[in-house]
């Protein structure tokens, strides 16, 4: 079976797969400090409860915009599981998918995923891809899986935590759904919440807008990441929440590697 790991800038996520059917999947707070031992210790647990055993595992894939992690990583797959790691992006699993931008070395290793992902589900058109985490991006997608460039905004709990920190008689509130569609709030904590929530919605209206003006042609959105699921009332915004987008595209990129090698 294949481990796969995504490494984002607050939480990784593992996940296991047998072919294409994802078995059990698992978040723990980023750390670049986290040896290959205490990766273990807190997975062997998991994957015993979800009755598996380490040595079911015989292939191991990573994805990380945190290159310091990195090295942990492929020593858990080495001293645990005894393989090599393959790290998304290098050979045998470089991308397969053309990234037309100007700085192509720079687009995130989750972006690229994403787009293989994206165009698994969708294949053959325009893709609009929303990615809901540390920061909020906004990729496009072509018909043919390239990656055609995006917006990069900070994420939900980042703007969150850039207001509390800033203003120092605002409280600490945790990131919700509003209870009304009222945009007068009438405490303190309701009119953060309702800053927050309704001007991401804003947001997210005004740039998929833009987007698709600029495109000129129809697009699939397709929303993934962590807080995705914190806007699934606001139907109007997505066709579809992926919220596995990133660790399906790490099993489609380890299934396809070699091919057209």
């Amino acid at each position: 079976m294949l481990l796969a790991i995504d490494v984002g800038n607050t939480n990784a996520k593992f996940a296991l797969f047998r072919d294409s059917e994802l078995l059990a999947r698992w978040r723990i707070a980023t750390d670049d400090r986290r040896t290959a031992d205490e990766y273990m210790v807190w997975l062997d647990q998991l994957l015993r409860i979800e009755g598996f055993d380490r040595v079911h595992v015989d292939a191991v894939i990573i994805s990380t915009v945190v290159p310091r992690a990195l090295h942990n990583l492929q020593l858990l797959a080495h001293k645990y599981f005894g393989v090599d790691a393959l790290v998304a992006g290098r050979e045998p699993v470089s991308w397969g998918i053309a990234l037309k931008v100007d700085e192509p070395q720079s687009v995130g290793a989750d972006r690229a995923v994403n787009a293989i992902s994206a165009q698994a589900v969708e294949p053959g058109k325009d893709k609009l891809v929303i990615s809901f985490g540390t920061a909020t991006t906004l990729d496009h997608i072509g018909p043919d899986g390239a990656y055609l460039g995006g917006i990069i905004a900070p994420g939900v709990n980042l703007s969150l935590e850039a207001l509390v920190a800033a203003a120092a008689k605002l409280p600490r509130i945790a990131i919700e759904a509003p209870a009304s569609a009222s945009v007068i709030g009438r405490t303190t904590e309701s009119q953060m919440l309702i800053g927050v929530y309704w001007g991401y919605v804003s947001m997210m209206e005004g740039l998929i807008a833009r987007m698709k003006a600029e495109i000129g042609k129809p697009l699939t959105v397709i929303a993934t990441g962590g807080l995705a699921t914190l806007f699934d009332q606001q139907a109007h915004l997505f066709d579809r929440i992926e919220p596995d987008l990133t660790l399906n595209g790490l099993m489609h990129l380890y299934n396809q590697r070699g091919i057209g090698a």
